[in-house]
């Protein structure tokens, strides 16, 4: 035989796992007894509470019934003793008092008799029930009599109303009735007193009263305290147990119990509710455990969509070039993104849970700044456009920011802070000064364009001056060699020219040299005259080739308009210029300019308004589309860049340029510049 000499070994690593299978199998059963003990305890638990509180229900039940039966009885006798009242206040030998007593009679069955007796217990007067024959004779009446003495004395005593101890009536066919009588007191005189006596049966007083309301689920009965029964009426559904409710009928001068017997089912509540509880609880745990089965699903999908959405959103943030800070209402910052980390040279651990002032602050600026938060952190609403700021790297060098800011809110609509958004604008700044400088330097090449243009007409205009100063001066010499042929009158009033002429050429060059000129932007509040006044001897200087007549028109009052004066006075020049050049053509009548100011049509006070008006050819719908298109021009020489950078002169005004057609032909080109309004006040917008 050959032995298997690897099996002791195969049995000792097999072992110790199917002990631990074994062991595990073992827990969870000991597990599931433990739970279905705790539910078969559960369930007896259920059972038992059941019953008792049903039985607890028709205990109560019977109890509120037999309260209500005393509160009932109560009321309706307190009505009785008042409808005796009501006739014992008459007069004592009043004639109607037996039909009165024979009317109430009729109303309360309960009722056996009514008398009258005075202070000896004498009887005056009487009156048998109408609905019965009579219960009482002389004998019974007079043996009935010590009960009631009883009860007039206390009456009397108290001087209220006393029912008297019940007291066993025979009757002739040999039963009885358990009877009390009602005893109300008057005084007829200073000593004398007369009692009206009412005898009720408690039997009938049960059957007139209750019976209606409760007969059909309860036996009652009329108790003595010790428990004897004085009166039973009702029945009690068929039943297997009796339940007993007890209320105590407190009356003047005896007390009495109430007593209701109920026959109610005792629950069989075993094999229906521990069936429908077996069931109930199965289909409940198999409710909960596919619940919980869906509710784990969930869960984990859930959970597996919120982790997407965690990565989504934390790719997005580190993507993009935006910084975002966040900070609670402390201001300590609570979240940065790695853009904002790269843009100041911090690490998020450097930056969180630091408070003002802030490493990236410029030290010089930290005040302000400090004072700016504390500001926004008080709740002051901030622009929806942002604000500008400068940030310090940590290596030290400072770049421009434009930062958005709003309210962080919770979940519950509260605000846990400020949510910043961070713009590196530093490029863009570089980038606008770039074209700021380009700017400046199409528009001084603009200038010395004009300016060559008219170098021709400048020269042919100083020719004049100095022709005459040339003529003068030779005169004065002339004076001078040969003093017989002229007198010191004449010789001044030759220097006199001179000193004109050479005024007059000094005019139209300086007028050039401030044309050309570059220096920095500066706005002032000019008037309307004075800018014509400016550009009055250049304009000249190409009409006269042209012979062409200029007008100039500025309305008086006309405010005065804030502008950088050099800047307008090239737009001008620039629209006359255009204006004339437009005229140089055969078609052209006669070549009229017109340069005019008056108050804005839509705002007179807050804007003026300037014309520049030709009488050429006009503009074409073609040309027009693209009139003010940088580079474009119809001029063989020109560049194309005038009327573009009018327009932005004047946009960086705040005002608007535009042109429309002249009547009866040619162009007007109009534009807007603003009137000085106070610091305080407003930036006016074009009309």
């Amino acid at each position: 035989m050959k032995t298997d000499i690897d099996f002791p070994h195969r049995l000792m690593r097999w072992w110790p796992s199917q002990r631990a299978r074994l062991r595990t199998h073992g827990r969870r059963l000991s597990l599931w007894t433990a739970l279905l003990l705790l539910v078969l305890a559960l369930l007896a638990t259920l059972v038992w509470l059941a019953g008792r509180y049903e039985v607890s229900q028709v205990v109560a039940e019977v109890e509120r019934d037999a309260g209500d039966a005393v509160n009932d009885l109560r009321t309706q006798l307190n009505r009785q003793v008042q409808a005796l009242q009501a006739v014992q206040a008459r007069p004592l030998f009043f004639p109607a008092w037996q039909s009165e007593m024979l009317a109430l009679l009729r109303e309360n069955r309960e009722w056996l008799r009514v008398e009258e007796r005075d202070e000896a217990m004498i009887l005056r007067r009487w009156v048998d029930s109408p609905l019965r024959p009579p219960v009482f004779d002389a004998r019974s009446r007079q043996e009935a009599l010590n009960e009631v003495l009883l009860a007039c004395q206390r009456a009397r005593r108290i001087n209220a109303p006393v029912y008297s101890s019940s007291y066993y009536l025979p009757r002739s066919n040999g039963m009885g009735i358990e009877v009390i009588e009602l005893c109300l007191p008057q005084a007829s005189g200073p000593t004398a007193w007369r009692y009206t006596i009412v005898a009720l049966s408690l039997k009938d007083l049960l059957v007139e009263r209750l019976l209606p309301r409760y007969g059909q689920r309860y036996e009652m009965a009329v108790t003595e305290p010790d428990g004897t029964r004085l009166a039973i009426v009702g029945s009690m559904r068929p039943g297997a147990r009796v339940f007993t409710g007890q209320q105590v009928l407190d009356l003047t001068g005896t007390n009495l119990i109430l007593r209701f017997d109920g026959r109610r089912a005792v629950p069989d509540l075993f094999p229906s509710v521990m069936t429908a509880l077996v069931t109930g609880m199965s289909i409940a745990l198999i409710t909960v455990l596919v619940l919980l089965g869906k509710d784990s699903r969930r869960r984990l999908r859930a959970e597996q969509e919120l982790a997407e959405a965690l990565a989504f959103r934390k790719a997005m943030e580190d993507s993009l070039v935006t910084g975002l800070r966040a900070r609670d209402l402390q201001g300590r910052i609570t979240y940065v993104n790695p853009a904002f980390c790269q843009m100041v040279g911090y690490s998020a651990q450097e930056l969180l849970g630091h408070s003002a002032p802030m490493p990236y602050w410029p030290p010089e600026m930290a005040d302000e700044y400090q004072q700016r938060q504390a500001v926004r952190l008080a709740g002051q609403a901030l622009p929806r456009e942002g604000y500008e700021s400068v940030f310090m790297r940590k290596d030290g060098t400072r770049f421009a920011v434009l930062i958005i800011e709003a309210p962080l809110i919770s979940v519950q609509g509260e605000q846990t802070g400020w949510m910043s958004a961070v713009l590196d604008i530093s490029e863009q700044r570089r980038v606008e000064e770039l074209s700021r400088a380009s700017q400046e330097r199409l528009q001084a090449t603009a200038r010395l364009a004009t300016v060559g243009e008219m170098a021709s007409l400048l020269s042919h205009e100083l020719n004049q001056p100095l022709a005459a100063i040339a003529s003068y001066a030779n005169g004065s010499l002339n004076l001078l060699h040969n003093p017989a042929s002229g007198t010191t009158f004449d010789l001044r009033i030759a220097l006199q020219r001179i000193a004109q002429q050479a005024e007059r050429a000094g005019k139209v060059i300086n007028s050039v040299h401030d044309f050309v000129r570059r220096r920095e932007q500066s706005r002032e509040a000019v008037s309307p005259a004075r800018l014509f006044e400016s550009i009055a001897p250049l304009v000249p200087l190409q009409a006269r080739k042209l012979h062409a007549e200029v007008r100039w028109h500025a309305e008086a009052g006309l405010p005065a308009v804030w502008c950088d004066r050099t800047m307008v006075e090239q737009v001008l020049l620039n629209l006359a210029r255009n204006a004339l050049q437009a005229m140089d053509t055969p078609q052209t009548g006669r070549p009229l300019l017109t340069l005019q100011a008056r108050p804005a049509a839509d705002a007179p006070t807050r804007w003026v308004e300037f014309r520049v008006s030709d009488c050429g050819l006009g503009i074409s719908p073609e040309v027009a589309e693209q009139m003010f298109t940088p580079f474009f021009t119809t001029k063989a020489e020109g560049m194309g860049l005038g009327l573009s950078l009018c327009r932005t002169v004047i946009e960086q005004h705040g005002g608007h340029l535009d042109f429309l057609p002249n009547t009866p032909q040619g162009t007007v080109f109009r534009f807007t510049l603003p009137v000085p309004v106070p610091e305080t006040a407003a930036s006016p917008s074009p009309p």
